[in-house]
């Protein structure tokens, strides 16, 4: 029906009316629709909602939206950039405008989880969270350190399978987290806080296997950058594979292109350190040898001069005391070994243990993970309104109403069920006793 035929020509119509059958023709003639445009006169009020202009060269458009779509954005909105955005015309009567009222945003010509990723790097590397300054170095030895991942992922695999291949005497400590999906990056912040405040930590390893941008979205949020550059410790980031680059790698203290080279950085020092003691052992060895040699020319060179030859037997029994040196040395040295070969078996049946003990612990968290996801079913909105109760909504699905105080006489109102909703108009309002004795009877 035209709004034409809507309009009676002998009738006076107060400016409230003429807004609201302007609104009703206007927004039911524009279902959802696609506008390209530049944005400008952005301005992100204190609750949340985004409001802005969209315009191009010979006209402009203004937008609006809301906080519960605008927290869905994964980048900063700005003026002077070309969006694509998807909503739908609406007036508002306060002022008689109309605007479009925006559900969703892209940038033209970049995706946008690109975008909010070279976004968030230069602010980030303004304020300085990239300052070689501010790296932190790893320990000579580490003995303690904690990894942040998935307890079940591939990276977790491969860090413990390089350490135990190189029978790196470390003691592991794992804070198991979510790597990708809603609340893995709070998780992932959780852990790095927790085992940075442990006194006796020595390098934390964040990281997870490969994966697209969007898997690997949660090493690129804000919040486990700033938690990486203020943890104490020194972080390594392991994230993904050799090509992919995340904020994590960029401010954590040593980027390590996978997990596996993460768990080598850590365990070379200490391979460096096993093989100067080698090499500065075999030059012991030499030394002493030399010496004795030496020690030795010089008591038979003694022992045939003239001067000493009533020395001769002293000269004799010093010599065989040498010998008796030697032959304590090397049996020193042979006990030492023998003590390494039997802290490393020592080191085999700690690990062993190790490994028992994460079994036990994959295998609790497992059972109250399940156990949280069927309480958080049961306690779901969605899972509620499936039984059969609905939800109402005023002005148009932005206010819940709670309360039968809150509707009013020829008000339209919003009714969402499980699925679907549709709209209605209250032509009668019954109290409280008059719900209490229908579901009685029922």
């Amino acid at each position: 029906m035209e709004i034409n035929s809507l309009v009676k020509p002998d009738k006076i119509y107060a400016v409230s009316e003429v807004t609201r059958m302007i609104k009703q023709e206007l927004e039911s003639a524009f279902p959802l629709l696609w506008v390209e445009g530049e944005i400008s006169n952005f301005y992100r009020h204190q609750s949340g909602h985004l409001y802005f202009t969209l315009k191009d060269e010979r006209s402009q458009l203004r937008a609006v939206m809301f906080r519960s779509m605008a927290q869905k954005v994964p980048f900063e909105l700005e003026d002077g950039l070309q969006v694509v955005s998807r909503g739908q015309i609406n007036v508002y009567e306060p002022r008689g405008e109309y605007q479009l009222l925006i559900e969703m945003v892209e940038p033209k010509g970049k995706g946008a989880l690109q975008l909010a990723f070279e976004q968030l790097r230069e602010k980030l590397k303004k304020e300085g969270l990239f300052d070689p300054k501010f790296k932190k170095k790893l320990p000579l030895l580490p003995k303690k350190v904690g990894i942040v991942t998935s307890p079940g992922g591939a990276a977790i695999v491969d860090i413990l399978r390089t350490i135990e291949r190189r029978f790196a005497r470390l003691h592991i400590l794992i804070y198991p987290v979510r790597v990708q999906g809603e609340g893995a990056a709070d998780e992932i912040v959780e852990g790095i806080d927790y085992l940075g405040r442990l006194p006796d930590i020595d390098a934390i390893i964040v990281g997870r296997g490969g994966g697209s941008i969007e898997d690997l979205w949660a090493f690129n949020e804000e919040k486990v950058a700033r938690s990486i550059f203020s943890c104490s410790v020194p972080v390594i980031s392991a994230v993904g594979h050799e090509i992919d680059f995340t904020i994590a790698d960029f401010v954590a203290d040593i980027r390590a292109s996978t997990p596996s080279v993460a768990a080598e950085i850590l365990i070379e020092k200490e391979q460096s350190f096993e093989e100067r003691i080698k090499n500065l052992e075999k030059r012991m060895i030499h030394c002493h040898r030399y010496f004795l040699q030496e020690q030795r020319h010089q008591v038979v060179s003694l022992a045939q001069h003239r001067a000493f030859q009533n020395m001769k037997i002293k000269l004799l029994n010093l010599e065989q005391k040498v010998d008796d040196l030697e032959t304590k040395a090397w049996n020193t040295i042979r006990d030492t070994q023998q003590k390494i070969a039997e802290d490393k078996s020592a080191t085999f049946l700690m690990e062993e243990k190790m490994r028992g003990t994460l079994r036990r612990m994959l295998q609790h968290f497992q059972a109250q993970w399940e156990r949280l996801s069927a309480q958080l079913h049961n306690l779901s909105p969605l899972n509620i309104l499936k039984k059969g109760y609905a939800l109402c909504w005023r002005d148009g699905g932005q206010y819940l109403i709670r309360k039968i105080d809150e509707v009013k006489k020829e008000e339209e109102l919003t009714v969402s069920f499980y699925k679907g909703e549709f709209s209605c108009l209250v032509k009668k309002i019954d109290g409280a006793k008059l719900i209490e004795s229908r579901l009685s009877k029922k």
